[in-house]
This record gives structure tokens, sequence and C-alpha cells, in this order.
């Protein structure tokens, strides 16, 4: 699992004109999803992800994560995370998984966020086209790769 984490202010994602998600201070992940990821990578990604301190502190030093801020969560499937532009100019998408693959381990990934979160967690809705829109605090911009473990 490969993801995208944004400290933001204020974020929401819309579907064809209706708002279906909408935070104040927390987190936008874009989510991606290889066919051999598994509960490890979750479990792993979910705890790295709440841990995380990249929240100011009263110094205003990145000392606190996202449960010390009470900071929500949007979540939002990002198939083009995987993306591939080694050979010509059009991406290729085949390291990303399948559907059939990506929905449930999809699913599971948010249901254990909610979990070590203690909250329930926003999201877009898988293979839709959304409409993301965000204030990134900061800016504050980080990646994490479940199978390097960084």
């Amino acid at each position: 699992m490969k993801v995208v984490i944004q400290r933001v202010s204020k974020a929401g994602v819309t579907i064809e004109g209706n708002i279906v998600a909408s935070i104040g201070n927390g987190l936008l992940i874009l989510l991606g999803i290889v066919e051999d990821d598994t509960q490890e990578d979750i479990k792993w990604l979910s705890n790295k992800i709440i841990n995380l301190r990249i929240f100011g502190d009263d110094n205003e030093v990145m000392n606190l994560s996202l449960t010390d801020v009470h900071g929500d969560v949007i979540v939002v499937s990002q198939f083009t995370l995987h993306a591939s532009t080694k050979k010509g100019n059009r991406p290729s998408y085949i390291k990303a998984a399948k559907p059939e693959t990506a929905i449930p381990l999809y699913e599971t990934f948010i249901k254990q966020l909610e979990s070590d979160l203690g909250k329930k967690v926003q999201t877009g809705q898988f293979g839709a086209d959304m409409k993301v829109d965000l204030i990134n605090d900061g800016p504050v911009t980080i990646i994490i790769d479940s199978k390097n473990r960084e």
C-alpha cells in the first residue's frame, strides 16, 4: 500500500455535485493498493498514520499525532499512486490492484483506521470521479509505502 498523507485545516470530497465527505483539522489520505497487499500492510500503515507526529504543539514544533489533536480523516482511493511512467508518456497502472482485490482491502483499511483512531473515518467512493478539495496545512505532505516501511 502506498499513501500520500496531507495535513489539512480543511478538506472535502464531492461526487456529481454532492459533498460526500468534509473535515476540518486532520488528514486527507490518498490510498493506492497493489495485488499483494495484506492485512499486515493495513495494520502497519494504520498504526504509522495515527501515530505520525506531524501536528504542531504549543511551540509550533511538529510533535503531536492525529490522536493527540483529535483530528479527523478522509480516505480517498487513488489507483494512480501506482502509475509507472518508465515507458512512453502514457502512465501504466498495471501495478494497481484490480477492484475485486482492492475494494475489500480499501474497506478493511478504513475499518482498521477507525478502530485504531476510535472514531469514524470519512471516505470518497471507490472508483468514482471525485473532486477533492483541500487546504494543505503547512504544507505538510508525506508519502509512505508499506512495502518499503518508509
